[in-house]
């Protein structure tokens, strides 16, 4: 039960860490022409500090995007022998800034004017709808599609003509897909949902040929068996050795009957892995525990006071207030980890902890039907791919390997058991004597199990 105490940290760490990786995957981008309209809105109007014309312009390579790699030789031209190669070099920033979009598109105006289809270096959520996700990716897919085809067509074993019009590639459908699904994170609705879900199958299709492109694959297996092998940089070999291992663990290598069945699986794994995300956030939002008595939810600072009210009001408790409540508690990030963090009342801080690590275990959105067969799938991908398990295709691409990960867990293992051991049974025997009226007194006065009185 002492765990509790030490609930807050570790949560905000996996929180904030979490957080950043989504904000890294789906949004990696700087800032754009898309917030200008914001800041030409009161009081940044106001203000010289924050006008358009006082704000620095953005690289062309947005920084969170992958093409950002293609200004490190620009930005850092004489700094690193890392960045560049005797073989060939990076062109200039503004000569690879993403391709535009929209003027792919003028036929239709609908696709034209569809916002997941403009050139942006920042996303515009604020006008993205479930109505733009159908066309959006269609037509992205078929200009990724047919981008696809001319460099299987003109590919050749060097970096112009094969690594940075990849990237290009690829950069663009991960920036798009990413952001649909951060609004799916951040503003579900049935109506996002069912249109993720009827393209996604076009999206994995389409990476499923990307990652099995024979011309793409043998073109970097030809750089690394080339003459100029070792005069690239270490940077530019881990990238053809990555792409190269990703390609075999993508099923590049396998034959016709095999790779059909490997990417039914994977089909299959990532509809699973989209259901169960869709179970973990249902389940988030499922949990609401209505507090009207303020000494309840004591310690609790005034911003979560009053998130806590404002989320009641948008429930139907109009009249509630930061001040004098009623409050309602969930299980959203903002919420959870004030309460884990400042509230006192160890039995709230108990509930809504287990309710949140129960999340999706249980009635109509138990996630553990969909794990077992994950677990299954996985299994099956690795044997296609010649592996005993699916650890071992996880960490081929790592620095570790299974058996030093399963070293390192059975030192923690060895090392805690014993504490852990006697905190449980000193917790539990501390826990029934003070429930003995004969001993409690006795328990106070001579201060015994003071390691367990955080009880």
């Amino acid at each position: 039960m002492r765990i509790i105490r030490h609930i807050p940290s570790r949560v905000l760490f996996n929180t904030i860490f979490v957080s950043v990786n989504i904000l890294m995957a789906s949004t990696r981008f700087s800032l754009s022409r898309s917030v200008q309209p914001i800041l030409k809105r009161p009081p940044f109007s106001s203000s010289p500090r924050f006008a358009p014309k006082a704000l620095l312009k953005s690289y062309p390579c947005p920084l969170w995007s992958s093409s950002f790699s293609f200004c490190l030789q620009t930005l850092h031209h004489s700094t690193s022998p890392y960045l560049s190669s005797s073989s060939s070099s990076f062109s200039s920033c503004s000569s690879f800034s993403p391709p535009s979009m929209a003027s792919s598109f003028t036929v239709d105006d609908s696709i034209g004017s569809n916002p997941l289809l403009q050139d942006f270096d920042f996303p515009p959520f604020d006008i993205v709808e479930a109505k733009h996700v159908r066309p959006g990716i269609r037509a992205l897919l078929k200009k990724v599609e047919s981008d696809l085809d001319e460099l299987e067509k003109t590919v050749e074993p060097s970096w112009p003509k094969l690594v940075e019009p990849l990237e290009k590639i690829v950069d663009r459908l991960t920036v798009v897909w990413g952001m649909v699904n951060h609004l799916k994170a951040v503003k579900d609705s049935a109506e996002l949902r069912a249109a993720i879900e009827e393209v996604q199958p076009e999206k994995v299709k389409f990476q499923l040929r990307l990652g099995q492109s024979k011309p793409i694959y043998n073109a970097f297996k030809a750089i690394k068996e080339s003459p100029d092998w070792q005069s690239l940089s270490e940077a530019r070999k881990r990238i053809v050795d990555a792409q190269i291992k990703e390609a075999v663990l993508n099923g590049v290598s396998l034959e016709d009957d095999k790779r059909e069945q490997f990417n039914k699986i994977q089909q299959e794994l990532e509809r699973l892995s989209h259901k169960f995300s869709e179970n973990v956030l249902d389940a988030t939002k499922k949990f609401e525990k209505l507090v009207t008595d303020k000494k309840e939810i004591d310690g609790l600072p005034a911003t979560a006071l009053g998130l806590a009210a404002q989320t009641a009001v948008s429930k139907g408790h109009e009249n509630a207030t930061a001040e004098n409540g009623p409050w309602m508690i969930t299980l959203d990030a903002p919420i959870f980890i004030s309460v884990m963090q400042h509230a006192r009342n160890r039995a709230l801080r108990e509930e809504v902890y287990r309710a949140y690590i129960t999340r999706a275990s249980s009635g109509d959105l138990d996630n553990t039907p969909i794990i077992n067969q994950i677990l299954k799938l996985r299994l099956e991908k690795a044997k296609l791919l010649n592996y005993n398990n699916y650890a071992e295709i996880s960490m081929a691409t790592k620095m570790a390997t299974v058996d030093k990960a399963e070293e390192l867990l059975e030192k923690i293992r060895s090392a805690s058991w014993d504490a852990a051991v006697q905190g449980i049974m000193l917790n539990l025997v501390y826990f029934w004597l003070k429930r003995l009226p004969m001993f409690r007194s006795l328990i106070y006065h001579m201060n015994l199990f003071p390691q367990c009185l955080s009880i």
